[in-house]
């Protein structure tokens, strides 16, 4: 399939998901946290399908187009994340604190600027941050879920499955990136 067909069908999952919770949920500030939920938990897995492609990419020494092309829909669905998420805020009154927010605002600043840098990038070690910083971001989050410090989100079973997914994401792929090298 090509990286249009797969934006517009990661565009259509978001809008899919909007739909849903605003036919199923009568309160505008619980349309909008289920749907934050639920796109995260889309974004979690494409992030995980670009780690595999950058993967692959490392190992076989290949240009990273396909990598390209899969961060830059990260991008765009994490982006749709961000604004149902920001509208869950407003909506359900949370309370920002900066200091808790800081790492996951840092993420996606690099969300945002790593597929217009992802060509420039000469040491591979950029973008071993770029994967391994926004993987644990999205670990910490399951983290704070898990240990119900998120207002309106009680730990949930797939909170353990996104958690124990990324560690397994960060020792498999971290695994064959490092014995890339070996003899």
């Amino acid at each position: 399939m090509s990286y249009w067909k797969f934006l517009f069908l990661g565009v259509i999952i978001e809008l899919l998901i909007f739909c849903y919770f605003f036919i199923t949920k009568f309160d505008l500030g619980n349309v909008f946290r289920y749907a934050a939920r639920y796109s995260g938990r889309l974004s979690l897995i494409v992030y995980v399908y670009c780690f595999y492609l950058f993967t692959k990419a490392f190992i076989k020494n290949i240009e990273l187009k396909d990598t390209k092309n899969a961060v830059n829909i990260f991008c765009v669905l994490h982006l749709i994340h961000f604004i149902f998420l920001a509208l869950s805020v407003k909506l359900n009154n949370l309370p920002i604190i900066p200091v808790k927010i800081t790492g996951g605002f840092l993420a996606y600043l690099i969300i945002i600027a790593y597929p217009l840098v992802i060509d420039k990038i000469i040491k591979p070690i950029y973008h071993f941050i770029y994967f391994y910083y926004v993987g644990i971001v999205f670990a910490m989050t399951y983290v704070a879920r898990i240990k119900g410090d998120f207002v309106g989100a009680e730990p949930e079973f797939f909170h353990f499955l996104g958690l124990g997914s990324l560690i397994f994401t960060f020792i498999f792929f971290g695994f064959h990136i490092f014995n890339k090298n070996k003899p």
